[in-house]
């Protein structure tokens, strides 16, 4: 095999129920995966860009925004197969494709258009600095603080989950940090050792909320693309 590069592997089956077609839907002028395949191109840090799909319109959509589609994925392309699963598959079926190894493959997910170039530059800059093997993007929350969590009954009567913080002031509980599917990164051949992201000793590493934000239902549209327009609103200032 030739010398260790770095690969960003995009996921992107097809069949997602919530949203139609959601990774080659219109989002903010392109189709959605477009987003992800431009920050990883941007970021200047891969050697190769792959997306990994079974559906021949995704992969066409994929390669006019400059990423390779050599293959179709024939594994781990159903609704129960953990996408880090999907993309050890992607990764082995890369390195017998074109004869390479690999340092750092980064999984970029298609439904987390908002994360930047800058994001994965930063992102790969920590993992190497702090010598990891495994990192996980995430976010702090904010104003939906889990701490004051509960589950309601029929007619409406909460169960606290953390009780001991039911009475506390917001300034005063931990920040906690939720993972989103912005950025994985790993160690090449850790990630096929043990085919999954949350590998020992994986890491949380967090990125802004805006860059953070993973569509899965319309909800979570609607929101990505409230940041979208405060972001380009900023710009034009």
């Amino acid at each position: 095999m030739v010398a260790s590069k770095h690969i960003a592997i995009i996921p992107a089956r097809a069949g997602s129920k919530r949203i139609p077609g959601k990774n080659i839907i219109d989002f903010m002028g392109q189709p959605m995966i477009g987003w992800t395949i431009e920050a990883a191109l941007q970021s200047g840090v891969f050697d190769r860009v792959l997306v990994s799909t079974d559906d021949e319109d995704i992969a066409q959509v994929a390669k006019e925004y400059g990423a390779e589609v050599p293959f179709l994925r024939v594994n781990c392309a159903d609704d129960y197969s953990p996408v880090s699963m999907a993309t050890t598959v992607a990764l082995r079926q890369a390195m017998d494709y074109w004869g390479e190894s690999y340092g750092i493959v980064a999984q970029l997910m298609a439904n987390c258009p908002l994360r930047s170039s800058i994001d994965i530059q930063l992102s790969i800059e920590s993992f190497m600095e702090k010598g990891r093997d495994f990192q996980i993007s995430c976010f702090k929350f904010g104003w939906m603080n889990p701490w004051w969590a509960a589950t309601l009954s029929e007619d409406g009567q909460p169960s606290r989950l953390f009780k001991e913080y039911a009475a506390s002031r917001s300034q005063d509980l931990p920040e906690l940090y939720c993972p989103t599917g912005a950025i994985w990164l790993a160690k090449a051949p850790k990630l096929i050792e043990c085919g999954d992201f949350y590998g020992p000793n994986h890491a949380f590493e967090p990125i802004s909320l805006a860059s953070a934000v993973d569509i899965d239902d319309g909800d979570d549209l609607a929101l990505a693309r409230t940041f979208f327009s405060q972001n380009s609103s900023s710009r034009e200032c």
